[in-house]
């Protein structure tokens, strides 16, 4: 314990360390964590695409099991991760793939079965081209998923075999498809640092400066990944996104992620700077009684499910937090669609007949504000806005990249101003402008500048010469 201490004094003194950034921005990629768009037909995954596209989601993470022995992707599951390629596609959809182990006792320790891991995540990308983001394992820090977590003498033992394992599978998917993004980590928010017991595991924060101290045992100079996964979990359902700090433990949540920058940042040489990859984060709902008939066994007293309405106000937290934080590239929540055990997880936005939570349309909505800029402030965010015009008859359209407050001016050249129009347009929606261009022949010109409303960068000033109407 007293080591977690010092460690935890270690990651809040490099937390000055960690060079200023504006925020992640629009750019996320905000998605669901969905296996049920795996599926052997292509109208069946593009189904469950469509459910989770209509949701707002775009990004989907799945996962593929590698099992001892194999080091080829087999025929069906080529046929499997095809269909889902070609559903993202066509509801233009990023996919991340975790590639990884079902459990502990088929944990990839052995350097004949890292080998054989490595190359089985090699012809996952070789055989299905579309899929450009892997993740390696999952959640290597606990003993569901690896084992052992500790040697005889209490030290760890999981971080330097993941090293390895993340190594040999970085190498191997590279050699394949270079332009592959090899995520590492995928590491869970809590553990306790203690060996022995029934359920040895590790924090992330012991872990990643573990797993960073293996880096550099290991003499390798090259990288060990592109970017890292994580998974922010609060400690329960009940607890909201921006109360779930922990300065004084070794938890990492989603409100922890100066903490969790500060760990990377003091274990590998790009640390502070490396890319963050949310794979999942979940808030399961309460199930009303009209459709408990949908589901089976009996919710554990820990998860302290929510209604429907805190679900959504909570998605919503986890939107703007992670819109605020410089390093992350993308949130997926767990899942779209519920999971029928009710000991599993309830944190769709879909029930498990998929039809519709109430909270649905608030989360949709706070998907769509973040790609348009405008789902929160951060200090120090600019965005720039791209405005385009065009022009039919008399009519004038407006489409903003991002939401946009505008500026209108008609002018009959050489320099007469005609009107002056002030408007907001949503983003990538065409507005039409409350102006129109006069019939009269003559050189007209539209002086239109435009601005993000809540994180603004300098207005964008676009000059547009105009046919008369």
């Amino acid at each position: 314990m007293r080591a977690s201490i010092l460690r935890i004094s270690t990651v809040v003194a490099a937390l000055a360390l960690a060079p200023a950034a504006p925020a992640a921005g629009p750019s996320l990629v905000l998605g669901a964590t969905e296996d049920a768009v795996r599926s052997v037909t292509l109208a069946e995954s593009k189904t469950q695409m469509d459910l989770l596209a209509l949701a707002g989601f775009r990004g989907v993470r799945i996962t593929q099991i590698w099992v001892p022995g194999e080091r080829s992707l087999s025929d069906h599951d080529e046929t499997v991760l095809d269909n889902v390629a070609a559903a993202a596609k066509l509801a233009n959809v990023t996919v991340l793939t975790s590639v990884m182990n079902a459990g502990s006792r088929t944990t990839p320790v052995s350097e004949q079965d890292q080998l054989e891991f490595a190359a089985y995540a090699a012809s996952v990308v070789k055989r299905v081209p579309a899929l450009q983001i892997v993740i390696v394992g999952n959640e290597p820090n606990l003993n569901r998923y690896w084992l052992p977590q500790f040697n005889e003498d209490g030290s760890d033992a999981a971080a330097p075999a993941y090293e390895s394992l993340l190594a040999l599978t970085y190498d191997a998917v590279k050699a394949a498809a270079p332009r592959v993004t090899v995520l590492g980590g995928a590491v869970s928010p809590r553990g306790g640092d203690v060996g022995g017991g029934i359920r040895p595991t590790h924090s992330p924060t012991v872990f990643i400066h573990d797993l960073g101290q293996a880096y550099r045992d290991s003499g390798r100079t090259t990288p060990l990944m592109d970017g890292f996964a994580f998974h922010p979990y609060e400690d329960n359902s009940s607890i909201a996104p921006v109360d779930g700090t922990h300065p004084n433990s070794t938890t990492i949540a989603l409100a922890d992620y100066p903490k969790l920058v500060a760990s990377l940042g003091e274990a590998f040489p790009d640390g502070y700077s490396m890319p963050i990859w949310y794979d999942e984060f979940g808030v399961e709902s309460q199930i009303p009684a009209a459709k408990q008939d949908l589901y089976t066994a009996v919710e554990p007293a820990t998860t302290k499910p929510v209604p429907e309405a805190t679900q959504a106000a909570y998605y919503r937290q986890a939107v703007q937090l992670v819109f605020c934080q410089p390093n992350v590239r993308g949130l997926f929540l767990f899942h779209s669609v519920d999971e029928k055990d009710l000991t599993a997880w309830q944190s769709g936005v879909y029930f498990a007949d998929g039809t519709p939570k109430s909270s649905l349309p608030a989360v949709k909505l706070a998907l769509e504000q973040s790609r348009r800029g405008v789902v929160t402030h951060c200090d120090g965010l600019e965005l720039t806005v791209l405005p385009k015009v065009s022009q039919k008859g008399p009519v004038l359209t407006l489409t903003c990249d991002l939401d946009c407050s505008y500026v209108a001016e008609l002018y009959r050249l050489p320099g007469r101003l005609i009107v002056t129009k002030r408007g907001r347009a949503i983003g990538g929606r065409p507005t039409t402008l409350p102006l129109r261009v006069p019939v009269a022949k003559g050189q007209y010109r539209l002086r239109l500048t435009a601005v993000a409303p809540v994180n603004p960068a300098p207005p964008t000033l676009k000059l547009v010469a105009l046919r008369h109407g």
